[in-house]
């Protein structure tokens, strides 16, 4: 967990790939604890062909059934449904010419949103409005606890406290 706070954990992060594996993660994160994702992060790259979406969009019954084989990940079939879903809702914004990483950071005009350094909320009016904004398109497992802890992660929310090396 220290090498993922000190290396990954707050880091601004526009790939839009990278932007939808980390929101499919902490949607598998659900009901769990973050440490449990992420010591399964190579294993479920492993499984959901590294996270293109590309990909996991043409998975099939059969990769379903396997999925929930596997022990290295998860095993919950709502969660492994809606990433399937999330990767054809990707697929279809880039189809439709709309950049995934754009979108994620459209809500902040590009800009990384600070916190106070003393507290940590669960959800803000933004991670509420970004989730709203995520389920019209059809997303699942994006309520706005999960999506305020992925903009933690990928940097668009700053949250390291004030005597954090990091803020």
């Amino acid at each position: 967990m220290v090498t993922y706070h000190d290396e990954e954990w707050g880091v601004p992060q526009h790939d839009p790939r990278m932007l939808w594996e980390m929101l499919m993660l902490e949607g598998f994160q659900a009901g769990l604890s973050w440490s449990t994702v992420l010591a399964k992060r190579e294993a479920f790259r492993k499984a959901f062909a590294n996270f293109s979406p590309e990909k996991v969009a043409r998975f099939t019954q059969e990769d379903v059934a396997r999925l929930l084989k596997d022990e290295g990940i998860i095993r919950a079939r709502l969660k492994i449904d809606a990433t399937i879903n999330g990767a054809k809702i990707y697929c279809k914004m880039k189809d439709d010419g709309e950049d995934f990483g754009k979108f994620c950071w459209s809500f902040t005009d590009g800009r990384v949103v600070k916190g106070d350094g003393k507290t940590l909320p669960t959800q803000t009016e933004l991670s509420m409005q970004i989730s709203k904004e995520l389920k019209k398109r059809g997303f699942k497992f994006v309520g706005p606890t999960i999506v305020y802890a992925w903009m933690q992660a990928v940097g668009i929310v700053d949250d390291h406290v004030k005597s954090c090396f990091k803020r």
